[in-house]
């Protein structure tokens, strides 16, 4: 039966690795989101799950030594000694939120100008209403301005995936 399962790769080879699946013709997802770096020269596309892709085979037909010794291969994520399985909902879940990412043109945050009202969805200020401030370089990262005591703006740096726009 086929099934869904994940596969690492060495350090920043996923692409290396996409390509090497293809060549092999072994049916891969490799999901990638279109980012807007503060740095021109950086990378626009980024992998959604760093180190990792998503394979469709029927291991017991294939064999593992099928899938080792490939080109930025590391090996496939086990539990137990067992090959994790990806159930087919949760893949689809995973295709139609990059979809989404990469239709509204980017990571998400990267929509959200500065001066917009944003909420801090997750962490210690959840709850909490914030300005945008900025796109920080690095993973991801956004700065924010969270009104305190007195009116006084206190500058907060969280990860992209804490804030949503109101």
């Amino acid at each position: 039966m086929m099934r869904w399962h994940v596969l690492q790769s060495k350090p920043q080879k996923e692409s290396l690795l996409y390509d090497q699946l293809c060549l092999r013709e072994i049916e891969a997802y490799y999901p990638r989101l279109k980012v807007k770096p503060v740095n021109p020269r950086a990378r626009k596309i980024r992998p959604y799950f760093p180190g990792y892709l998503f394979i469709h085979v029927e291991l017991e037909n294939i064999g593992l030594s099928k899938l080792q010794w490939i080109p930025g291969e590391r090996g496939l994520v086990t539990y137990g000694g067992e090959p994790a399985i990806v159930p087919d909902a949760i893949l689809n879940t995973i295709r139609r939120k990059v979809d989404e990412v990469n239709h509204t043109g980017g990571a998400i945050f990267h929509t959200i100008n500065p001066g917009d009202l944003v909420e801090i969805k997750s962490g210690p200020f959840a709850g909490y209403s914030a300005i945008f401030d900025s796109c920080l370089s690095g993973k991801d990262r956004v700065r924010v301005l969270l009104q305190l005591i007195q009116n006084r703006q206190v500058r907060v740096e969280l990860s992209g995936k804490q804030i949503e726009s109101i």
